[in-house]
């Protein structure tokens, strides 16, 4: 086999459904709720607590709303994708496998490589941004304080803060680490439990919030453009600023691609695995939207914690402050909401935590039982039958990113790769509809050939900005920092190293073609 054919071999379609039924590496325990819960958990989580009302405040105004709609868009025609895949291709390792069917090796190695830190970082994103809460309820609790120095991460936009580590989030993320060594289902049914809590939570949110809002808030919806350097962060509104926080807030409008790592562990994968991918989208975005219209109708987009400063000269927003939803509610004087508040983020760090957890010890199992990575990672435990390995090493990786790096820098290398991710996935779809129009599909995407490009071409303007006319020059708005892509490039080259050097040589399927 010549060298270019090595990097395109891949498995076809009807040889990994039969992989599928054959597999014992699993036990089947997963039922459509359990999967559903674990795509909600995904989705529901910083982007409720931290990021909506943060870009509202920096970027958007009311028209934050606007910004989920346009993410959701793009993250939507890449789930029509995933529930197409999944039904058909019911395999862990999500779009890794599905990549590994239809474009080859080398494809399925990068999108595998890039989901399998995206995913982790998640963990570090989220357990970063809700941390606050947590200390919160501690203190609510307890009445003890941790010290500044263990309250967050170091940042060097803030270096006189005194933070240095961010404990509580180390914490979660190993506890969750070890929770899923053990039976998976004992970790779905706590997932269950814990995502039932936070969209109750959530929910008392939104209906206590709304009989506060005052519509005059959301006056003007789109905010006129502003640079103000006074602000934190410096706020950018108008359509400018709108599409540059739906480059940000996408990180909250996807995960349901976590729950189709799951497909060995699922009861009836081929039907409960679409079913769960668009049930969990559609939940999570009915609460962004409800979320984002009622905190911006509470207070001003741009209103100070302290009332004495001017509008849009504030030290310190009431939106873009680290726990905003408690802020929002505490300047209504509404304080004794804060403790459902607290409970509900606190279960969103652990539903998510565990969503993508899950997804990157099932991406690095299965990269490792095709060979792609040595073999000792692709050892279920003997007893609870779980990637135990994969599992504990993301727990100690996790707890570093989590106690140790920022959350937006965090955010903007989880963007780049996912949405380099959803590109694979919606061209994939798109080319095995040509290529084997006649295998069966349990769930097939509407509209295919019109959503599947959507997808594409959304998912690159939210990766490179979006193309822009104002007063007759062209520029692009939006988009991700160039040192957020030269971060993404360096990671993804040493992938290519790796697969080089021994994925390439060491693939199962290169024993089967003799190479």
């Amino acid at each position: 086999m010549g060298f270019f054919s090595k990097l395109v071999r891949h498995k076809s379609v009807e040889q990994l459904q039969s992989e599928a039924g054959a597999s014992k590496d699993f036990r089947r325990t997963m039922g459509v709720w359990q999967l559903t819960a674990i795509g909600v958990g995904a989705i529901v989580g910083v982007g409720v607590f931290v990021l909506a009302p943060n870009e509202a405040a920096l970027n958007a105004g009311p028209a934050i709303i606007l910004s989920f709609l346009v993410a959701g868009i793009g993250s939507a025609c890449a789930a029509l994708a995933y529930a197409e895949f999944a039904g058909m291709i019911p395999v862990t390792g999500s779009a890794y496998t599905y990549g590994y069917a239809v474009l080859g090796e080398l494809p399925a190695w990068i999108i595998g490589w890039d989901l399998l830190v995206e995913y982790a970082l998640i963990v570090g994103v989220v357990a970063a941004g809700t941390s606050n809460y947590l200390q919160s309820l501690i203190t609510q609790v307890t009445g003890l304080h941790l010290p500044v120095f263990l309250q967050a991460a170091y940042d060097p936009a803030h270096p006189d803060s005194g933070r240095g580590v961010n404990l509580i989030a180390m914490v979660v993320a190993l506890g969750i680490a070890v929770l899923q060594v053990a039976r998976t289902e004992i970790g779905a049914r706590f997932n269950t439990v814990v995502v039932a809590m936070k969209v109750i939570g959530v929910a008392i949110v939104i209906v206590v919030g709304a009989f506060y809002v005052n519509t005059a808030n959301w006056a003007p919806f789109i905010p006129p453009l502003v640079h103000d350097a006074t602000a934190s962060g410096g706020t950018r509104y108008g359509l400018d600023g709108m599409l540059a926080a739906a480059s940000i807030v996408f990180f909250a409008v996807f995960g349901y691609d976590t729950l189709t790592t799951a497909a060995e562990e699922s009861k009836n994968p081929q039907r409960d695995l679409p079913l769960a991918v668009m049930a969990s989208l559609g939940v999570a975005m009915a609460m962004y939207l409800a979320i984002s219209l009622v905190l911006t109708g509470m207070v001003p987009y741009n209103g100070c914690m302290d009332p004495a400063q001017a509008a849009g000269h504030c030290q310190q927003m009431i939106l873009a402050s680290d726990a905003p939803v408690s802020a929002v509610f505490a300047a209504r004087n509404l304080h004794w909401i804060s403790g459902i508040i607290d409970v509900a983020a606190v279960c969103g760090i652990a539903s998510v935590v565990f969503a993508f957890m899950l997804g990157a010890a099932r991406i690095w199992f299965a990269l490792a039982r095709d060979g792609l990575l040595p073999a000792w990672f692709a050892r279920p435990h003997p007893t609870y039958g779980t990637p135990y390995r994969p599992t504990l090493l993301l727990g100690v990786f996790t707890a570093v990113a989590a106690g140790l790096l920022p959350i937006r820098e965090l955010a903007e290398l989880v963007n780049i790769g996912t949405l380099s991710a959803f590109i694979v996935i919606c061209a994939s779809v798109l080319i095995l509809r040509i290529r084997q129009p006649e295998l069966e599909r349990r769930f097939r995407t509407p509209m295919l050939w019109l959503l599947a490009p959507l997808g594409i071409v959304f998912s690159l303007f939210l990766i490179i900005g979006w193309p822009w006319v104002t007063e007759g020059h062209f520029h692009m708005i939006g988009g991700l920092d160039m040192l957020t892509v030269w971060r993404f490039v360096i990671w993804m080259a040493l992938g290519l190293a790796i697969y080089f050097g021994y994925g390439m040589w060491h693939s199962k399927l290169a024993d089967s073609d003799g190479s």
